[in-house]
């Protein structure tokens, strides 16, 4: 079992993310609506996994099977659809850090709520202050299991997100 290791905000995450970005958009074209920074490392000052997770939206649903392929063929391993919610996820890795890419339609609900997350631990440092302290917490008493972790987030960005859709 891989340890689940946090670490502090790194601020070439946001560096990382606009070269995988220009890479991803290049290689997808027209298919491509929109490419967004999601996840703790988007977040600034956010400890996080050392992973860039980002989502690319494309055009229309039609748009999905010649974007997997293009991004296959881009060095990325994939994974399919893993949590059944319509966002085909890819990963590519590096020495210190690595990608998760995950693509989906213009329409996808998970998309929207990971923006809705982000955005408001942007707007409310207490609030991320608080997801940081979890994080840790969970990372230490996970002992490498990923199910243990995850799943003890899932109370926390669920009411984020219920917060964030208050705020609109």
């Amino acid at each position: 079992m891989r340890a689940i290791k946090v670490v502090d905000y790194d601020p070439s995450w946001p560096l990382l993310f606009a070269e995988i970005s220009a890479e991803v958009a290049t290689s997808l074209g027209d298919l491509v609506l929109s490419v967004d920074h999601i996840g703790s490392t988007s977040v600034p000052g956010l400890a996080a996994k050392p992973k860039i997770d980002f989502d690319v939206v494309a055009t229309s649903d039609k748009a999905l099977p010649p974007a997997i392929e293009l991004i296959r063929a881009a060095e990325f391993i994939f994974h399919g659809d893993p949590h059944g919610d319509g966002r085909w996820v890819f990963t590519r890795n590096r020495e210190c850090y690595g990608f998760r890419l995950y693509l989906c339609g213009p329409d996808n609900r998970a998309h929207q709520e990971r923006l809705l997350f982000r955005d408001y631990l942007r707007d409310h440092p207490d609030r991320a202050n608080a997801y940081v302290d979890l994080k840790r917490r969970l990372a230490a008493e996970a002992d490498g299991h990923w199910d243990f972790y995850t799943g003890g987030k899932s109370a926390f960005v669920s009411e984020t997100v219920r917060l964030a859709m208050l705020r609109r």
